[in-house]
């Protein structure tokens, strides 16, 4: 009953075992992933995120008042 385990121990016997396991959560990951067409679409849509804007430009007084904001945090510091 123990033989088993004393098989395992062994590093010649281990290595492969625990190769064959990774590959096989590995590819099983993959397949997950690109398998689906509702998964496809959002993965797909996610390449165009750094190209989003992050929204409409600040108008001047916004922009003059974020500034001054800033330097008074500045200033307390």
């Amino acid at each position: 009953m123990v033989d088993w385990l004393l098989w395992f121990t062994r590093m010649e016997n281990s290595k492969p075992l625990a190769l064959v396991l990774f590959f096989g959560a590995f590819c099983g990951i993959l397949i997950y992933v690109f398998t689906g067409k509702q998964r496809a679409k959002r993965l797909e849509s996610y390449k165009y995120i750094p190209f989003d804007d992050d929204g409409p430009p600040l108008s001047d007084s916004l922009r003059s008042e974020q500034r001054s904001q800033s330097r008074k945090v500045m200033d307390n510091e």
